[in-house]
This record gives C-alpha cells, structure tokens and sequence, in this order.
C-alpha cells in the first residue's frame, strides 16, 4: 500500500520544482501555472469522498489497482504534452485525471492499513504510514531538482515504474475483496466535485480577475451554496456519500477541523519555498530541494513522536503541541525570510515541520477510530477530503496574497525611485507573474525607465519577493494558530478498547472510549 499512495505524494510536490522549466518550455503564466498544481489537488479533493465509497462497494483491491492505472496513465500523457497553444490545457486536463486516480487508489490503501490493525496498535502503524508518506513527499523536490536537470517531462514519467511495482505487489498481497450491496450516490458525487470546483475557481481567478469582478464572487459563492445543497442532500440519502451524523461526535469534527487549517498551510509550502529558494536565495531546483528536506528533517521524527503519545494519552496532546509548534515555527521562519539567508531560517524551519509531523498522524488516526456504523473507507474519504479542500484553497488564497504583496512591493520600490504610477503598474505585474511563476528574477525588456531600473535593481526586487512570500508564511502561521483554538475544544477521550481485525470493506464495531461509552455519544 505504501509503493501505490507513494505516487500521489511525490505528485504532490514534485512539480513545483520543475515549474519554472514548465513554464518557459510551454510558455506558460504564472497562474496557469498555478492551476497546473491546483488542478491535482483540487481533483484530489473533489473525488475522495467517492473514492473511499467506491472502495467499500467493490473492494479496496479492485479499486487500488483501478485507481493506479488511471493515476499512472495521467502521468505519461502529461510528460507528453505537445508544445503550443494547447498546452496548457492539455497539461491541467492530465493533472485532473492524474488527481481522480489518486482519489481512487489513496482511501482504499490507508482503508487497508487501518483495517489490518487492531486500535491499540494504530497509532503507531499509521504513524509510520504517514510518516513513511511524509519522506516520499519530501523526496518529490529533491527528486523532481534531479529530474528536472534531464527534463522535466521526467517528473511525470517516473510514475511508470513505480506503478508497475505497485500493482505486482498489490497482486501478489492477495487482498480479499467484499463488496457491499448497495447504491452509489451519484447526485452527492456531482454536487461536492462542483462545489469545490466553484469555490477553488473563484479564489484562485481573483488574482487575475480581481475582488471587485463579479465573477470573482458568482464562482465562490457559488461554489459554497452548491456544498450547503450538497449536506442537504447527504442528510437525506438513504445510501450518502458521506455519512454528515459522523460530526454529530465532537472529536471527529475537531480532528477535521485542525486538519483543515493544519493543511492550508502544510501542502502549498511546497510550492511556495521551492519559488522562494529559486528567486530569493538563488538555488537551483535541485538546491531547492534540500531546503525542502531541511523541513522534512523535523516532520518524520516528530510524526513518529506524535502517533506515540496518540496510543498513550489520545490525539488532543499531540494535536495542542503540533499546532502550537507549528505556528511558532512559521512565523519565526516568516521573520528570517527577508535576510536572505538560509542559515538564519534553518532551525525554525525544521520547527515548522516537528509542528505538522506531530498532529498529523494522530488527527487522521482518531477521525478513523471514530466511525460511527460507516466503513474505514468511508471515513478516510471524509477526512482526506477535508485535507485535500483545505490544500486547494490555501494555495489558491495563498497565491493571491502572495501576488498582491509583491505587486504592492515592487511599485513602491519603483515609485520611491522616480518611476510614474501608471508604468510602475505595469511593470510591476510583468515581473510578479514572472517570478511567481518561473522561480527566477526575470527582468522585463524594454529600453523605458521602469524597465531600465528592474534590470539594474533586481536585489531589490528579489527582497521585495521576499516580503510577499513573508506574508504568505505569516498566514500559515496563522491558519495553524487556529487550529490551536480548534484543538482546545478536543473533548480528549481515547478509543482504546481492542477490536477485532476488519476485513477492508467490511462494517467495523463502534468505536469505544476509555469509560466503555461509545464514542459516537
């Protein structure tokens, strides 16, 4: 299980290393780039839910294999894409495709792990699982750097390989498949794919569109009134998609709450230090990287930390000292981001990455062991659905702030010079999208004052860059100082009563608290 998910991890940070290759090789902009990211993430999100029920209705096993082909198909096609005005197109239709096999092979694996093990013993297990994850998402940067030096086309066909392994072992494992007798929800399916692609369309458009365009807000409000129709429906459902009384316990809804703010913060980091570490401290994206890694360095011992104290104290602990951690650690690393240097960053971000090692695991783990009469399959789709979302709207918001300030940055630095508002604008947005996008400096062309200062200015550009990406990080800081808050309402109870070995797809007993009541009350 671990070689299938391994993909859809790499997948996730891999290619914001290779962006600025994408991007000049396929004359991409800095927000098409964007959705190229978001279009996985975003598909990942939108199709979790569906693929943890498709699990429970035909068996894990059919659809792990199912999904990894799909998932791997997706990834040669986008190694292939063809140069021109199509590009693009091609390129985010692939990542979507790329997304909904993911969706389908990741709930029926981690379905498969929490099944196998008793729950005394979970936390660990997935604890490793995740933990394991988390060094296959750190190895997507380094990796992608390598790749990246051949072509980038290489990031996408590595998935070849791996798949045919997955799908060996997945064969050779012999998993036993149950299917259950009854309806999928179509109607549920088709209504939270298009919520959140409304949403997500609306906020990561605004940077291009601006907050006063009206489509700006016909998309996210949109997207939220079709989510509101959607819970509507569920709750009506014989057969839902997702069983909504699964919040109706305190735990779960807290578990998914600091998911949701842990994450808006965990999965964009990727993109946005690799572009950092390109334009600001000058790295190659091999360099960048390692300075990803710097991060992972804190995450896997913390995640084996955190699933330690979730077996002997429950998840609120680890949850409090994750969080609390993890916003410490962002904003110190906010802070340093301007001195453009990294030995002066290094220790915080390690900090930053203890933070979201230690609440990871355990959050999942326990919104797992609180499924009340709904399958693990279910349950992980419920929860990975809320973590995907999150990822998806944290880069597209983050992208905004992230243009937005630099923009603002950038023309005062030209305004402070003598440079006229009117071609300040200008130029300024020209070397934004630029930078945000290609993860280098490119100075605009031209022989006009403002682009004549750019060029012999890009020092300062860069430290405006910089200051643009500090309030990104500001903000993760923030998202994580929330779920805090959130964590605090944790009523702290433990499911720690042995349950019996469940085969994937089966109905597993009710989770159990420490006082013997069940912990859907």
């Amino acid at each position: 299980m671990l070689f299938t998910v391994s993909m859809t991890f790499i997948d996730q940070t891999i290619v914001a290393i290779a962006a600025p290759d994408i991007i000049d090789e396929l004359n991409l902009t800095a927000s098409g780039m964007q959705w190229v990211v978001n279009a996985y993430l975003l598909a990942l999100a939108a199709f979790f839910a569906f693929g943890g029920r498709l699990a429970d209705l035909l068996g894990p096993r059919r659809v792990a294999l199912g999904g990894t082909i799909v998932f791997v198909v997706a990834s040669a096609l986008c190694g292939a894409v063809p140069k021109g005005s199509g590009a693009l197109a091609w390129l985010i239709t692939c990542r979507a495709i790329q997304g909904f096999g993911a969706a389908l092979l990741f709930p029926a694996a981690l379905a498969v792990v929490v099944a196998v093990f008793p729950v005394e013993r979970r936390g660990r297990a997935l604890a490793l699982f995740f933990g394991i994850s988390g060094a296959l998402t750190a190895i997507g940067p380094i990796l992608g750097g390598w790749l990246t030096t051949w072509t980038w086309r290489a990031i996408f066909w590595v998935n070849v390989p791996v798949a045919v392994i997955a799908v060996t072992l997945t064969l050779m494992a012999k998993l036993r498949d149950r299917p259950r007798r009854e309806a999928m929800d179509w109607r549920g399916a088709a209504l939270v794919a298009l919520g959140m692609g409304g949403a997500v369309l609306g906020l990561q458009q605004s940077t291009t569109w601006g907050w006063g365009d009206w489509k700006t807000w016909v998309c996210i409000v949109g997207g939220l009134a079709v989510l509101a129709v959607f819970c509507r429906v569920e709750l009506a459902t014989r057969h839902p998609l997702i069983k909504l009384r699964v919040f109706r316990d305190r735990a779960f809804a807290v578990d998914n709450g600091v998911l949701f703010f842990a994450m808006m913060a965990f999965v964009p980091l990727f993109f946005f230090a690799s572009v950092y570490g390109q334009v600001c401290l000058s790295m190659s994206p091999s360099e960048a990287g390692s300075y990803l890694f710097i991060f992972f360095a804190g995450f896997a011992i913390a995640s084996q930390l955190g699933g330690r104290i979730l077996d002997r104290n429950g998840a609120r602990p680890a949850m409090l000292l994750g969080t609390a951690l993890g916003a410490v650690g962002f904003a110190l690393w906010a802070g340093r981001l301007t001195d453009l240097s990294l030995s002066r960053q290094w220790w915080f971000v390690v900090m930053a990455g203890a933070g979201i090692g230690f609440l990871l695991a355990p959050a999942s783990t326990d919104a797992v062991n609180r499924a009340i009469d709904a399958s693990y399959g279910e349950v992980t789709g419920i929860t990975q659905t809320v973590r995907n979302f999150s990822a998806a709207i944290g880069l597209a918001v983050f992208g905004t702030v992230l243009s937005h300030v630099t923009t603002d940055r950038i023309i005062s630095s030209f305004q402070a010079r003598g440079i006229p508002p009117s071609v300040s604008h200008s130029v300024a947005h020209q070397i934004s999208q630029s930078i945000s996008g290609r993860g280098n400096a490119s100075a605009p062309t031209g022989n006009g004052p403002a682009a004549t200062f750019a060029r012999g200015a890009m020092a300062t550009v860069r430290n405006d860059f910089a200051q643009g990406n500090q309030a990104v990080f500001y903000g993760m800081a923030a998202a994580l100082a929330v779920a805090f808050l959130v964590a605090l309402w944790h009523p702290g109870t433990r499911v720690t009563q042995e349950e019996p070995a469940v085969v994937p797809g089966a109905m597993p007993p009710a989770a159990t608290g420490v006082d013997g009541q069940s912990s859907r009350s």
